[in-house]
């Protein structure tokens, strides 16, 4: 089913009403071609003061690679791939390149589609991959005027599901085979998970304090460990490891973009693979389970850079593949989807057994709880928090338009 497929000139439905009569898959964006990827980065970069100069070194990643970025391709695969999982339209908008959230959005009311369930192609809480996501919708109704007439919510961030985590323990412990064919033994190797690096105070600020989950590297920092944990547990299972084969593994950042002055999660992929040279690893296996779909990030900053320093280094190196349209992966993210499209789904789904959470983390509500994952600059309309009236103050909507819109707030008038 397809939003070309539902009745054009139907009357909009009542945003209102239970349940959601569609999902929104929301992503970064990618340039298409050669002459997008310019545009794109200037997209990605706007109001931040980076310079020409410095987006021409990177837009030679994506022409390296063709000119274009596989992350839309790759949107549009999971796009089809819940499609064939669920019953309602599964539309797909992006942040920074066509189609644009707006404009499906747009679309999407014209054709009597109201409700939207957004599900962000990031799987963890901060506010680059979750909070940013929520103004994304709430700038978007704004924008289109839609604000009283659409709802649009968000699924949870999903990193603890076990078909997210599946692919990653298959593809480690293959690695880990490899490696033993090759003459390294898991005693000789590191296993390094990687995500991509964020300002500290971003990260300490992921989470929300009133989940008790600021502070330190915040929620962002604590999921990850907490699924290279499970990773590793579900890894020893799998191969039948004994406790002193256990293999030995670390969290590390990559894809850092900011100014050296502004301190950055660390350590970077690159430094810990230099340093497990020099106390005696003989191999390297990178896992990245801080991303959902191998796109240029994952490709150049793994496949060329960090494998080029384990290649200078004299190391065994394997890069475990992500999670992509893995069947195990889209279904478990198709049931989290249905618990959130209606309560006969939820309990035909099932999904309740299958995700009992992760040791360490604090699982996520359906909707944000109070200041979670805070924009330390600038405050921007939001939808799916139970706080989110409150980022439209500024604009001084009429509560009762926020109220259709499903914005929650403090004030009961428009919860």
């Amino acid at each position: 089913m397809t939003l070309a497929s539902t009745e054009s000139a139907a009357t909009a439905t009542d945003p209102t009403a239970p349940g959601y009569d569609a999902v929104l898959l929301a992503g970064f964006g990618g340039p298409e071609g050669p002459d997008d990827v310019m545009p794109f980065l200037r997209n990605v970069t706007r109001g931040r003061g980076i310079p020409d100069e410095r987006l021409v070194e990177v837009s030679h990643h994506y022409q390296a690679l063709g000119g274009r970025s596989p992350i839309n391709e790759q949107c549009r695969a999971l796009q089809a791939a819940l499609q064939a999982e669920l019953d309602v339209p599964v539309l797909w908008g992006n942040r920074n390149w066509d189609p644009y959230v707006a404009d499906v959005i747009r679309d999407a009311n014209a054709g009597g589609l109201t409700r939207l369930l957004g599900v962000a192609t990031s799987a963890y809480s901060s506010y680059s991959s979750c909070r940013q996501y929520r103004e994304d919708f709430g700038m978007a109704l704004e924008s289109t005027g839609l604000i009283g007439s659409v709802r649009i919510d968000k699924v949870r961030p999903y990193f603890d599901l076990p078909g997210f985590r599946a692919p990653f323990v298959e593809g480690t412990v293959a690695a880990l085979r490899e490696a033993g064919a090759a003459g390294v033994p898991v005693a000789d190797l590191e296993i390094v998970f990687t995500t991509h690096s964020i300002p500290t105070t971003m990260a300490d600020a992921s989470g929300s304090a009133a989940l008790g989950d600021h502070g330190d590297g915040g929620a962002y920092v604590a999921q990850h460990l907490a699924v290279g944990a499970a990773v590793i547990d579900e890894v020893v299972a799998a191969m039948g490891l004994a406790n002193g084969a256990v293999p030995a593994w670390q969290l590390a950042y990559q894809s850092r973009s900011g100014p050296p002055s502004v301190p950055w999660l660390e350590p970077d992929i690159n430094d810990v693979i230099g340093d497990l040279a020099a106390a005696g690893r003989r191999g390297v296996v990178v896992v990245p389970i801080g991303f959902v779909s191998d796109h240029v990030e994952v490709i150049w900053d793994l496949d060329r850079e960090a494998a080029e320093t384990a290649r200078e280094a004299g190391l065994f190196f394997a890069r475990v593949g992500t999670p992509g349209t893995d069947p195990r992966f889209v279904a478990d993210l198709a049931a989290l989807i249905r618990q959130r499209l209606g309560a006969a789904d939820a309990a035909a789904s099932g999904a309740d057994d299958r995700f009992p959470g992760l040791a360490g983390v604090t699982r996520r509500p359906d909707f944000c709880a109070t200041r979670c994952c805070v924009n330390a600059r600038v405050t921007r309309p939001t939808t799916a928090a139970v706080d989110s009236a409150t980022d439209w103050q500024s604009l001084a909507v009429d509560p009762a338009r926020l109220a259709a819109s499903g914005i929650r707030g403090v004030d009961a008038s428009v919860r």
